[in-house]
């Protein structure tokens, strides 16, 4: 298969994630409508962690090999942290919906980007920073701090994609040692631990209908870790990564005829003015390779 025809099959398989976790975030709305984020949350790791193992199980060596690092405390902080930045994230979803979330969500690129430097001793040119300042001016059109109509609610989704951000910054610092394989594992095995010593206070029964929901949830969330697993092993990280802002897209789709949502003005300029300075910032560093 020529590289062309891999790099085509990787943005389909990017395109196919985002519309999935798309599809994930709005059943995680409609859950966590209905019932304790912690709980929600919990069940979707307890499949996670599940899933993982079972893969693990499929690779050379079992869950044995994939679960073997020499930074056990790293491993466990980034599932742990993750697995928090989840629960901030829909708790953002229910407080605001899918599209003013994901709308402040998408800055996440650009804080990778800014941490770059203090977490990973990577180079940030000044146009890269320039970048990332035009993003952040982004953020403040989308939050219009300072103004009667300012949701301190808005601050959420911003609070998750400094999380995220950092979860990928030390996924990457973690990669030095660990394979792929190793990090997945204790991502999924260390956030189901950290969401079932919180969530089980939550316990409360669940509808049948509601149960199924929840099944779809879980099974979207390991479909779509599969799917982007497959992309990044078909295609350059720094080819696909600009369309991951689809899912943007698929889940303001949602949260409009779903859900009921507006997009206002102001956030559609925030959004436009973040989107473009997160490309400008992937396109820069795939140059830099």
């Amino acid at each position: 298969m020529t590289q062309s025809n891999n790099v085509r099959l990787g943005v389909l398989l990017m395109l196919l994630t985002t519309i999935v976790f798309a599809l994930q975030d709005g059943i995680s709305r409609h859950l966590a409508d209905a019932y304790n984020v912690y709980l929600v949350v919990m069940v979707r790791y307890w499949f996670f962690a599940a899933f993982v193992m079972a893969i693990a199980r499929r690779k050379a060596g079992g869950v044995r090999a994939a679960a073997r690092t020499r930074q056990p405390l790293l491993q466990a902080f980034r599932g742990v942290l993750l697995a928090l930045e989840v629960c901030v994230m829909v708790t953002g979803f229910t407080l605001l919906g899918l599209v003013e979330s994901h709308a402040v969500f998408a800055c996440y690129p650009l804080l990778v980007a800014a941490l770059s430097g203090p977490v990973l001793g990577e180079a940030v040119g000044w146009r890269r920073w320039a970048a990332i300042a035009v993003g952040f001016v982004g953020v403040m059109i989308i939050l219009q701090p300072g103004v009667s109509v300012f949701d301190p609610y808005a601050i959420i989704p911003l609070v998750a994609a400094l999380m995220f951000a950092l979860y990928g910054l030390l996924t990457r610092y973690a990669a030095r040692q660990d394979s792929t394989a190793t990090s997945f594992f204790w991502t999924g095995v260390a956030g189901a631990v950290t969401m079932t010593v919180i969530g089980i206070w939550y316990w409360e029964p669940m509808t049948q209908t509601d149960w199924l929901w929840m099944a779809l949830l879980c099974v979207t969330g390991a479909s779509g870790h599969w799917l982007l697993i497959r992309c990044y092993e078909v295609a350059e990280a720094s080819a696909v990564q600009p369309f991951a802002y689809f899912q943007l897209v698929f889940a303001s789709l949602l949260g409009v005829t779903v859900f009921g949502e507006t997009i206002r003005p102001n956030v559609a300029l925030g959004v436009a003015v973040i989107v473009a300075a997160g490309l400008f910032t992937l396109w820069r560093e795939r140059q830099q390779r």
